[in-house]
C-alpha cells in the first residue's frame, strides 16, 4: 500500500512541477514569487516528504523486482521489506542536514 501511495505523491508533485515551470513562458513575474514560496521553511519541510517518498518508492521498487524476478524472492519478502525500512530510516537520517539544514537556520538563528 505504501508503495502505491508514494507513487501518487510523487506523481502528484511531477504534475505540479510541471505546471509550475510552464508558468515561466505565460507570466516570469508570477513564477519568481513561486520559486520564492519554495524557499520557506514549510516547503523545506515538504521537500523533505518528498525525499522520503522517492526513497521509499525506489528501494521498496527493487523490492518488488527482486520478489517477482528472483526464485526465493517470495520466501525473504518479509526480511527484504525490513532491510528497506532500515535504509531508508539510515538514508533519511542522513538527509536531515542537507534538505533542512536551511529551514532551521531561518527559523532558528544562524
Amino acid at each position: 500500500m505504501a508503495h502505491r501511495v508514494t507513487g501518487v505523491l510523487i506523481f502528484f508533485f511531477l504534475f505540479v512541477h510541471v505546471l509550475d515551470t510552464a508558468l515561466v513562458r505565460v507570466s516570469p513575474e508570477d513564477y519568481d514569487k513561486v520559486v520564492a514560496t519554495y524557499k520557506t521553511p514549510i516547503v523545506a519541510v515538504l521537500e523533505y516528504g518528498l525525499v522520503a517518498a522517492i526513497l521509499f518508492h525506489a528501494l521498496n521498487g527493487l523490492r518488488v523486482i527482486a520478489v517477482d524476478f528472483w526464485s526465493k524472492g517470495a520466501r525473504y519478502q518479509k526480511q527484504m521489506l525490513w532491510s528497506v525500512v532500515v535504509v531508508w530510516v539510515v538514508l533519511m537520517l542522513g538527509a536531515i542536514y542537507p534538505v533542512l539544514g536551511h529551514a532551521a537556520r531561518v527559523v532558528f538563528g544562524s
